[in-house]
């Protein structure tokens, strides 16, 4: 790995990272696309390395400033938590069976939709 590809991935981290503190998005809408377009990774492999980094407590710091101000549902958390295991599992499952064009085109497909969900509604 280079100095360069090192670099672009400490960077997609911070930004992930910052975005994910500040509106709570970072895994799959900005790091899946950075590492396919900025670093070439394949749609699958972006996607694999992505799921990797959520088996650390990555959002640690993060989540304590949100529960030290009383923005934490633990509840809501807990049952999340439970189902994104097998969601993650299943979904992992199924986009491994699909070709990586394919792949792709469905991830933008769901950015899309929830971008236009984001504008265009109140």
């Amino acid at each position: 790995m280079t100095i360069q590809q090192i670099s672009l991935l400490l960077l997609i981290g911070i930004c992930a990272g910052f975005l994910s503190g500040m509106v709570g998005i970072g895994g799959g809408i900005v790091i899946v696309p950075m590492l396919v377009y900025l670093l070439g990774f394949e749609q699958h492999t972006a996607q694999g390395t992505t799921l990797f980094m959520f088996l650390f407590p990555i959002g640690i710091l993060g989540v304590l400033n949100y529960y030290n101000k009383g923005f934490v549902d633990m509840k809501a958390a807990a049952f999340i938590c439970i189902t994104f295991i097998l969601g993650s599992y299943l979904g992992s499952k199924l986009a491994l069976s699909i070709d990586k064009t394919a792949i792709t085109r469905v991830f933008g497909f769901i950015f899309l939709l929830i971008s236009l969900k984001m504008i265009f509604t109140k």
